[in-house]
């Protein structure tokens, strides 16, 4: 059997280099709340284990001009315990509260839930919604995406064998604005998702939506983002004529397989109605706001 190396670099371009020498072999650690999972069931049989956590700035959140930087290698437990995070960004703080229990929620992180490439992960239609981008290094240099374009399909990513993330960005808010999270799951805690839904949006003095995000988990091959959806409510005080645009909309852009979670028409049947729900909860925060 192989030998498993350990690296624990304290650059990021030293990280590249031993990502880079494991000719796509060699996995970065975050959290490892899900590769050493996989490594156990042997799903993951990596070369390498390239731990971040050493490299500056990794673990923190950086508050800068109402916009928040959020290193790749920070747990959930500090997202939490952000108060201007929280205030700013309640959905994004939702999801990801959501992943895993206490003990995990001290080692998982957005960016690994995210990288992990499930369709139910629950941060990541939060940071969708959200409008979140993420900063991705490698050997060619630094570039920065949209989160929506990481996952590819399930387990597989838009990252290159030498590329991980260094950073989440969440943009700074404009006055009146809000986000929510919800989800489905069978149990009471402690499941995936059957169906998780995000949405953001900002308000006029008067009300009225002028700008909607909305985002779709666990009812296709990634999350998504669904501008149907967000384009349904905008110019509306969220009535319920704008409400059933939402679902409509909703469901149309759900594309859910079938398991012993839930079947395909209760799982568009409930994407809708997350939306919904989620809508409502933001569009009140939105309006506390003002």
């Amino acid at each position: 059997m192989p030998e498993l190396e350990f690296v624990a670099p304290k650059t990021a371009e030293e990280a590249v280099r031993a990502l880079a020498a494991g000719a796509g072999k060699a996995r970065p650690l975050a959290g490892g709340t899900d590769l050493l999972v996989q490594m156990k069931s042997g799903r993951a049989k990596p070369s390498a284990i390239v731990d971040l956590k050493r490299i500056p700035g990794m673990i923190g959140i950086r508050e800068a001009g109402g916009a928040f930087v959020i290193g790749a290698a920070t747990p959930g437990v500090l997202l939490g315990e952000h108060a201007a995070l929280v205030a700013a960004w309640p959905g994004v703080v939702e999801g990801a509260n959501l992943i895993g229990s206490t003990q995990i929620q001290g080692r998982a992180t957005l960016a690994g839930n995210l990288c992990n490439a499930s369709p139910a992960a629950d941060s990541v239609p939060a940071m969708i919604a959200a409008g979140a981008t993420c900063v991705i290094v490698g050997a060619k240099g630094r570039r920065e995406i949209p989160v929506e374009q990481v996952a590819t399909g399930p387990g597989q990513t838009s990252l290159a064998a030498d590329e991980f993330v260094l950073e989440i960005k969440l943009p700074a808010r404009p006055p009146r604005s809000a986000d929510a999270y919800l989800r489905s799951i069978p149990r009471t805690e402690m499941d995936i998702a059957v169906v998780g839904a995000g949405v953001n949006l900002t308000l006029d003095a008067g009300g009225k939506i002028t700008a909607a995000r909305v985002a779709l988990g666990a009812v296709g091959p990634t999350a998504s983002l669904v501008p149907e959806a967000g384009a349904a409510i905008v110019g509306t005080t969220l009535d319920e004529g704008a409400l059933d645009a939402l679902d409509a909309a909703a469901r149309a852009a759900a594309r859910p397989i079938a398991d012993k979670r839930g079947t395909v028409d209760y799982r568009i049947k409930i994407a809708g109605v997350l939306a919904r729900r989620a809508a409502r909860i933001a569009y009140e925060r939105a309006g506390a706001r003002s």
